[in-house]
């Protein structure tokens, strides 16, 4: 795991991640989510399905390809490693540096592993070390309690001051997408409530801050 070079170059402004609700009908999802990528750039979606059979969750994800690749988005699985490349996924998101080590092998070279659920520094660094593309901060558990926002930004800040590998925080609210991005996330994480074009507009532009330094 690469640390930052003293004299690092700035950091690029950041983009957006794009987090669904529980898709189960991908036929109407497909539609809301083609108008929010157009609304706004967005780095990545993170497509979170409902519990199925297998064929079933392959034909969401194909499904759904579409709407995220032809604009140049990443479509990421939350989980599920092992159908990222039956369903022309680009890669999946693992929560938990344990589940992320299991899908390694599944996903790399060829596609992207990002890890979250990352309770303790330790663990961010054990992710980035084994070849996590992003790791990240902030985000609910599965009983969807969060930390601290003000320790969410206290880890970011310490991660893009002191570590090459991106960042992405998850921002709960629109407030909360200007002060993850000075705290110097790379990508900030929102969740369904930003499926409006008229929200995701809001959160790209509070994107927008003066350029960071490095």
């Amino acid at each position: 795991m690469a640390s930052r070079p003293k004299q690092a170059e700035p950091r690029p402004q950041p983009r957006l991640m794009l987090f669904t609700p529980v898709v189960s009908d991908p036929v109407t999802f497909a539609g809301i989510l083609a108008d929010a990528l157009d609304a706004a750039d967005v780095a990545a979606v993170v497509l979170r399905l409902a519990t199925d059979d297998e064929r079933s969750l392959i034909n969401r994800i194909k499904a759904l390809a579409p709407a995220c690749q032809q604009r140049n988005v990443a479509l990421l699985i939350d989980g599920h490693a092992d159908l990222v490349a039956r369903g022309g996924a680009d890669g999946a998101h693992l929560t938990g540096v344990e589940t992320f080590g299991a899908a390694l092998e599944r996903l790399k070279p060829e596609r992207i592993a990002g890890c979250g659920g990352l309770a303790t520094r330790h663990d961010a660094m054990l992710a980035a070390e084994r070849g996590a593309d992003y790791v990240m901060f902030g985000e609910p558990d599965a009983h969807g309690v969060r930390s601290d926002f003000a320790q969410v930004q206290e880890r970011v800040t310490w991660w893009a001051e002191v570590f090459e590998a991106p960042c992405v925080a998850y921002a709960a609210s629109l407030g909360e997408v200007a002060p993850l991005v000075a705290a110097g996330a790379d990508f900030v994480a929102l969740d369904e409530w930003a499926l409006s074009d008229e929200t995701i507009r809001a959160a790209a532009s509070a994107l927008r801050l003066p350029e960071r330094a490095a």
